[in-house]
């Protein structure tokens, strides 16, 4: 905290401008602290008031209306986005959506204080047809509650603040070296469970010239996301089976012939871990290599989803 009171000292408001707007768009800045402290040198004097909460304002409420704007055009692409770079893709979209729904205007409101959410909310409200002077009334609200909870606190506590600084400055490199020591075992840590899926229980995977030239095959779409948009395509033939719900499809899987899943998530993650739940219940199944890209790469044939397929999220209105 005291590298980020220096900084702030020196380079004032565009460092303030940057915190907020880094995490309002799902970046890992603390924006929280970076108001404690704004409100600290406001305080003393080194900021003025008025100037560093209208920087806030603006940081946070520009990052807000693109998100807004960015998932109202582009439905729930941002979601196929996480689940392409996620390491734990199996979050159902449907049932966070249908939640929103429910709560999402009072929602907006405390969002800012929920980690994820916060950034997720605003392309939520986009996506699902929220009125833009309904979600902007709302937004300003929470980003008022959150701008004076954390800027007020720093001002009228900038003493307090002061004296944690100061116990951090003598503990400084101890702090700093156990910070980097965790750091390094959480990114070790995150590499382990990258991998060790690929290591236990192997898969078999596909080409999608193979799949194509195999007769006794039934494709099946395991994407948790690919359902919600009309239009959608999949692979020809393919058909669906939802990964958040897969002990009810048991049934349906074909038991004289060959089962392939894709997906569209990093590293086939979805489809594979389809697979390994499959096997645990004794049926034997391939992933395609590569998912859905990688059909449509080798130009091999697609087709729409079927409209009574297509799960319609509820709207704002």
């Amino acid at each position: 905290m005291e590298t980020l009171t220096a900084a702030i000292g020196e380079h004032g408001y565009a460092l303030l401008f940057f915190v907020v707007l880094a995490e309002a768009m799902g970046l890992p800045v603390p924006a929280a602290v970076g108001l404690l402290v704004a409100g600290g040198a406001s305080a003393e004097h080194r900021m003025t008031p008025g100037h560093a909460i209208l920087m806030a304002y603006t940081a946070m409420l520009l990052a807000d209306n693109f998100l807004f704007f960015l998932g109202r055009y582009t439905g729930w692409w941002l979601l196929g986005v996480l689940c392409r770079v996620s390491l734990n893709p199996e979050a159902c979209i449907s049932k966070s959506a249908d939640s929103f729904y429910k709560r999402g205007r009072i929602m907006l409101v405390f969002a800012k204080f929920l980690p994820g959410v916060n950034t997720m909310a605003p392309p939520l409200s986009g996506s699902m047809n929220m009125r833009h002077w309904q979600f902007f009334g709302l937004d300003f609200a929470g980003a008022s509650l959150y701008i004076f909870t954390y800027f007020g606190a720093g001002y009228l506590f900038s003493d307090f603040l002061k004296a944690i600084m100061r116990g951090y400055s003598v503990a400084g490199s101890l702090v700093g070296w156990l910070i980097g020591a965790l750091l390094v075992a959480w990114v070790a840590n995150r590499i382990r469970i990258w991998n060790s899926g690929r290591h236990d229980s192997p898969v078999a995977m596909l080409k999608p010239h193979e799949v194509a030239a195999r007769d006794n095959v039934m494709i099946f779409d395991a994407r948790s996301h690919g359902y919600y948009d009309e239009g959608t395509m999949r692979i020809k033939g393919s058909h669906r089976l939802e990964p958040n719900a897969l002990s009810e499809q048991f049934g349906k899987l074909p038991k004289d012939r060959e089962i392939v899943l894709y997906c569209t998530c990093l590293r086939e993650a979805t489809a594979v871990q389809v697979a390994r739940e499959l096997a645990a219940k004794g049926i034997p199944s391939a992933v395609l290599e590569g998912g859905l890209s990688a059909w449509k790469k080798a130009a091999l044939p697609l087709e729409p989803v079927p409209a009574d397929e297509v799960v319609l999220l509820p709207k704002f209105a």
